[in-house]
């Protein structure tokens, strides 16, 4: 007997395709216009093919230069805030409790910094950080050290660095938590019986336990800290200098206070694809080796 197949379920589905259409489809499209075209204002636009992504790739020239130096210091936070706000997130999960109220109030503890709009945490890291008024530039500055973020760009970046860690280390630590407490008693027991050190707990039990919500935290945290706008705008506006002028703030400066449209639509798309080329690659490595180990286990 030949069991007939019901597809009317997708009728439900064709509205979220005509969203996500209108949503993304639609201005991509626009911003892949844009990017073979060239225009002097008044709403004329002159065809340019490939020209501004052939500039863009090229260092020598002018915006080629100025796109890999923007995309250079985005990696290089990238990589710092990964080394340092995975490893701390799974140390603060060990750390909360898995019983009694205290979950509750470190869970609340938790979410709270992820609860502040991207606005108001550089405003507050604006103030707290200003040698006049803020408490940890005072601070700082009583212990003998010279410190002023709008001035030195090494202390800007320790600034941004800093303001992200406390924003967003409670994303990995809430998502490696949840990881541990999906692990059943019996293999805590089986260690306790066999006398497994505290060490060899986290290596063999916890930590594999951990990898997939470990990949889906690097995969935030790298798309989030590779696009970062907000936060070190509303704190340096992207000094002293070039300092923290990242790819995000770059492409805004150029889109709008530039209106070099052709230009920015370019750079937009390679940073998209940059974006997609990386969490791919992040991706493929966690699993492949997240699935090579399954098969070393069985």
């Amino acid at each position: 007997m030949t069991k007939t197949l019901n597809n009317k379920a997708w009728l439900f589905v064709l509205p979220v395709f005509g969203i996500v259409a209108f949503s993304a489809i639609l201005p991509l499209m626009t911003v892949v216009n844009y990017s073979v075209q060239d225009t002097f204002g008044n709403n004329q636009f002159f065809w340019n093919g490939v020209g501004w992504f052939q500039d863009l790739l090229d260092p020598s020239t002018q915006l080629g230069e100025r796109f890999f130096d923007a995309l250079w210091r985005t990696l290089l936070f990238s990589a710092i805030i990964l080394m340092i706000e995975v490893p701390l997130g799974i140390a603060v999960a060990l750390a909360m409790p898995r019983e009694g109220w205290g979950v509750a109030f470190c869970l609340v503890l938790m979410a709270l910094p992820l609860l502040i709009p991207w606005n108001v945490v550089g405003t507050i890291w604006q103030v707290f950080a200003r040698s006049d008024i803020g408490l940890l530039g005072w601070a700082v500055n009583r212990l003998g050290i010279d410190y002023n973020y709008t001035g030195d760009p090494l202390d800007a970046w320790v600034t941004i660095i800093i303001m992200d860690v406390w924003h967003w280390t409670s994303l990995v630590a809430l998502l490696c938590y949840a990881g541990l407490k999906s692990i059943p008693d019996a293999y805590f027991q089986a260690a306790r019986i066999d006398g497994a050190s505290r060490w060899a707990v986290f290596r063999t039990i916890q930590l594999p336990k951990m990898r997939r919500v470990l990949l889906i935290a690097v995969l935030l945290r790298f798309m989030d800290s590779f696009m970062i706008y907000t936060e070190p705008f509303v704190l340096t506006g992207g000094g002293p200098g070039n300092a923290t002028t990242f790819l995000s703030i770059d492409l805004v400066k150029l889109a709008l206070g530039q209106f070099d449209l052709g230009k920015a639509a370019a750079m937009s798309l390679v940073y998209n694809l940059i974006i997609i080329a990386i969490c791919w690659v992040f991706y493929t490595i966690m699993t492949n080796a997240d699935a090579q180990r399954g098969r070393v286990q069985e």
